[in-house]
């Protein structure tokens, strides 16, 4: 029953980017075209999430096990790290040359959109190349030496 429940959440989410515009590169260029013709229609989509996602999560704090019954694991870093910011900033030059971040990215590319696939791969190599940097960086601890 949980991999329906996944799978339905999963198609109302995918729904929702198509129908916000989130999936269209266009738009999100326009979005973040700041000194051109900005488009601030997705603003208001960034907004109600954030909106969802405050009181979702203010919910979920006061939790032990999800709807469904299973283990609430929440995140509890709360530091503004080097990682963090780096992350954040080539999740942002990704966003803003592709106009896809991952969600609409796997939606788009779902709905046969070619530049989608080729975003999608991309960001599966960069996945990979930062595990790789992060096992080279931190290695596992040997069990017996």
């Amino acid at each position: 029953m949980h991999r329906v429940t996944e799978f339905l959440v999963g198609l109302l989410f995918g729904l929702g980017l198509l129908l916000s515009g989130m999936t269209d590169p266009g738009k999100v260029i326009g979005f973040l075209d700041l000194a051109g013709a900005w488009d601030p229609s997705l603003a208001f989509v960034m907004g109600g999430a954030i909106a969802v996602g405050f009181f979702a999560f203010g919910l979920a704090r006061k939790r032990t096990l999800s709807l469904l019954g299973g283990a609430l694991h929440l995140p509890t870093a709360s530091q503004i790290d080097r990682r963090l910011v780096i992350g954040s900033l080539v999740f942002g030059a990704g966003w803003g040359l592709a106009g896809f971040c991952p969600g609409p990215g796997l939606v788009s590319m779902a709905a046969g959109q070619p530049k989608a696939l080729v975003f999608v791969l991309a960001m599966l190599a960069g996945m990979a190349l930062q595990s790789l940097a992060e096992r080279l960086i931190h290695p596992p601890a040997r069990l017996l030496d």
